[in-house]
C-alpha cells in the first residue's frame, strides 16, 4: 500500500494542472446527471476499494469537528465538551476544530476507527465523492485526490466518461 500512496502522490501531482482545468469547466457546465454518474462512479470505486487497507486520509489529515460532532463524542466520552476540546482540538486558520496530532487519535493499529459509530460527519462523508451538487466541492474534491486513491480513481473515471 505504501507504494501504492508514493506512486498516488506523484500522479496526483503530474495531474494537477488537468484535474484543476477539468473541475473549473465542469463548474461552468455541469452535466444535469452530475450526481447520478458521480453515486455510480462512487459505488462502482468502493466494491474494489478497501479502505482498511489505507486509511491514508486519517494518517495524514484531519477532519472538521462541528458542534454536534463534539457534543457526540463528548458525551459518549463522558467528558464535558471544553475537556473533549482541550484534549484532542485546535481551532485552524479557518476557524474549524480539527485534531490537534496526526495520524488521527483514533485510528488503531488495524487502520479501524476507534469511534466509528460516533466518527465526525465529515469523516462519515469522506472522501464527499457521493455528495449532492459535486461540482460545488472541485477544491476539496482537488485536494482528495492526492490523498484517497479511490478519489482518484473516481476522478479519473468522471474525466473519461465526460469526455
Amino acid at each position: 500500500m505504501q507504494d501504492q500512496l508514493k506512486s498516488l502522490s506523484k500522479e496526483a501531482k503530474d495531474k494537477q494542472k488537468e484535474h484543476k482545468a477539468f473541475f473549473i469547466r465542469l463548474r461552468k457546465k455541469t452535466p444535469k446527471k452530475l450526481d447520478s454518474i458521480m453515486e455510480e462512479l462512487h459505488e462502482s470505486e468502493f466494491k474494489k476499494s478497501d479502505c482498511l487497507k489505507c486509511a491514508n486520509c486519517c494518517k495524514t489529515t484531519s477532519p472538521i469537528f462541528t458542534n454536534k460532532d463534539i457534543e457526540r463524542i463528548s458525551k459518549s466520552f463522558r467528558v464535558k465538551t471544553r475537556q473533549f476540546i482541550d484534549t484532542y482540538l485546535n481551532l485552524d486558520a479557518d476557524a474549524d476544530y480539527v485534531l490537534k496530532s496526526s495520524p488521527c487519535t483514533f485510528l488503531a493499529s488495524d487502520n479501524s476507527c476507534n469511534i466509528y459509530d460516533i466518527r465526525p460527519k465529515a469523516c462519515r462523508e469522506y472522501p464527499h465523492t457521493n455528495r449532492k451538487n459535486f461540482e460545488k466541492i472541485a477544491d476539496l474534491t482537488l485536494k482528495n485526490v492526492s490523498i484517497c486513491p479511490a478519489t482518484f480513481n473516481i476522478v479519473e473515471a468522471l474525466r473519461a466518461k465526460l469526455k
